[in-house]
């Protein structure tokens, strides 16, 4: 039979989550517990000696809106997300939609989502959005696009530090008129996804965002969406295909990126520059 914790420590606030943690450095954090179960297939799951739920800290629950943000606490359930529509931009919506089935949506956090840079990451580094990193003493802010779950990053300012949490994801309130968002099965398991975002100003593009995902790694090509900010609307066939070009050269040298991936992520783009183009 698998092993079962000796204690399940539940405390109420930040000041309690970390003095016990101080107490029980070995302890292991418990959110949806998604993280820890997924790879599980016993009837009765394996689980650490001690786990610190999250459950009861109140403030990782809180969702609020302001005019330019949305801050959503680490332990928000990913269908309670869902659930806010027209509150949520529209590519986090589409991207958590695709996420698993509605029971589990109902259990993971978006905070273990973006711990794990799972299929999140994609979405929230093109919304810009940034996450509450805390410790015992302080908190501090990261963007998406610095962040990484792994300490031999070379990004250590982005990285969770020895007993540091997610406390809070905010997200910007931009107003996108054009907003889309691909998934795609990868190997082994893994899942590779892109997202779209463009905002015309009458018949200029003001802004464009494109953003691809492969396993554990981020694709973003800033100095290509440069080229097109600025640019009259609709866009000229040959700025749209010389734009999808320099998209399909770009992923041939990253890192990782398939041959199937890397055509499936140029197929996506290709369809959504088509739109803005004659």
């Amino acid at each position: 039979m698998a092993n079962r914790p000796d204690a399940i420590l539940a405390p109420e606030s930040y000041a309690e989550l970390f003095a016990e943690w101080n107490r029980w450095p070995d302890s292991a954090l418990f959110a949806g517990g998604v993280e820890r179960l997924r790879f599980q297939d016993r009837r009765v799951p394996e689980l650490p000696p001690v786990i610190l739920s999250l459950e009861k800290v109140e403030e990782t629950h809180r969702i609020t809106r302001s005019e330019r943000y949305l801050e959503i606490g680490a332990m928000v359930k990913l269908g309670r997300i869902i659930e806010l529509r027209k509150f949520v931009p529209c590519a986090l919506v589409h991207c958590l939609r695709n996420i698993a089935g509605p029971q589990v949506r109902n259990m993971a956090t978006i905070g273990g989502n973006v711990r794990l840079h799972l299929d999140s990451a994609a979405a929230l580094t093109a919304l810009d959005a940034q996450y509450e990193l805390r410790n015992a003493l302080a908190s501090r802010w990261v963007s998406a696009s610095r962040f990484s779950p792994d300490p031999g990053t070379t990004a250590t300012h982005g990285t969770l530090g020895a007993r540091e949490l997610i406390g809070r994801i905010r997200v910007p309130l931009d107003n996108w008129d054009y907003s889309a968002y691909r998934k795609f099965a990868g190997r082994n398991g893994s899942t590779r996804s892109a997202v779209f975002l463009a905002k015309p100003q009458k018949n200029v593009l003001g802004d464009i965002r494109i953003v691809c995902k492969t396993d554990d790694k981020i694709w973003r090509d800033r100095d290509g969406e440069m080229l097109l900010i600025g640019k009259r609307l609709p866009l000229t066939r040959r700025i749209a295909a010389t734009f999808v070009s320099r998209w399909e050269t770009f992923l041939r040298g990253a890192e990782n990126v398939d041959e199937l991936s890397r055509k499936e992520l140029v197929n996506f783009i290709d369809l959504n520059v088509a739109d803005l183009a004659e």
